[in-house]
């Protein structure tokens, strides 16, 4: 008797943590990953697929360990069907290296899975979004922001980035964040709801989120990819992903019905774009000044020798009493 009541209250503890587990009805099974690694690459119906050199253990996913030349990556084999969206990403990024060591990893959301190329192991020329957790700046210009750095691009085919600038070109938004090296790990978590991006992180394992960008603007497809990949050069890093954890939020009923596998990718002007339209309008409005001040200085010689002349005439033709 004794050991049918024990029986039976392991069983509602098991069904009550079944339950629990399962009590968030917005996360997406699908696109979240969590432990233990080795059951969800078992199968060939797995969700997740594995490229270059990223390994799976029992503690992380690692996309590159640290040595030089290596490329690995991690990709959903499922689209994403929802318009709306919230992914927590788990990480860290650590290594043996002091004042020299990267490059980082980029999360993406983009239209083709599983390809190789030179954006940190992934194809240039993308269509979508990369979130970009840069450690290493590789630009020897002058810059605004230290690294780690975290910056979002948004692609639609037709954008080169060029590593050796770290992409400066074509990055819309971003933020200092100090994610590597860290004993604790990092999560991040990006948002899309209603073509508003919003990244935040939490670096301290506090369960507190720091706000890093907002981006209003942001137009994205339906059935795109989400994928993790990096890559190492002459420096290194070990890039490892612990967890992922997808959302889906609720969209309005014009969103839900709305076809968006045809959106083209879209967003605000890039920042140095934005720069450089605002220098070409403070050198227009230079250059608008300088021309009405010398017409200026021009009509107050003009007017300065007409009075010189008119008076030294005047004092001539001036009649004399004397």
């Amino acid at each position: 008797m004794y050991v049918n009541v024990i029986i039976f209250f392991l069983v509602i503890l098991v069904v009550n943590h079944t339950y629990e587990a399962d009590s968030n009805p917005f996360e997406v099974r699908e696109h979240s990953l969590t432990r233990p690694y080795p059951t969800v690459f078992s199968t060939s119906n797995s969700y997740w697929r594995l490229t270059g050199s990223t390994i799976a253990t029992d503690r992380y996913i690692r996309l590159t360990s640290d040595a030089q030349s290596k490329a690995g990556g991690l990709w959903s084999s499922i689209p994403v069907n929802y318009p709306d969206w919230e992914i927590h990403v788990q990480f860290r990024v650590f290594g043996e290296g002091v004042g020299y060591f990267g490059d980082g990893f980029v999360i993406w959301y983009a239209r083709d899975p599983n390809v190789d190329g030179p954006v940190f192991g992934y194809k240039d020329y993308f269509h979508g979004l990369a979130i970009v957790m840069d450690t290493y700046g590789n630009y020897v210009g002058p810059r605004e922001h230290v690294y780690p750095y975290i910056s979002a691009i948004v692609n639609n085919g037709s954008l080169h980035y060029d590593h050796d600038r770290d992409g400066i070109d074509i990055n819309i938004s971003g933020c200092e964040s100090s994610f590597r090296g860290l004993t604790t790990d990092t999560v991040v978590a990006i948002r899309y709801e209603n073509n508003r991006l919003t990244v935040s992180t939490d670096t301290e394992g506090t369960n507190t989120w720091t706000p890093c960008f907002t981006i209003n603007k942001i137009h994205l497809p339906t059935n795109y990819y989400f994928g993790f990949t990096a890559a190492t050069g002459q420096l290194s890093d070990n890039h490892d992903i612990i967890s992922v954890r997808t959302y889906r939020l609720d969209s309005n009923e014009q969103r839900q019905e709305e076809n968006r596998n045809h959106i083209v990718p879209s967003g605000p002007i890039p920042m140095v774009s934005q720069a450089n339209v605002t220098m070409s309008q403070i050198t227009s409005w230079s250059a608008l000044k300088i021309f009405f001040y010398t017409i200026l200085m021009i009509l107050i010689c003009i007017t300065g020798l007409a009075s010189f002349f008119y008076m030294k005439h005047y004092r001539y033709r001036k009649p004399r009493f004397y």
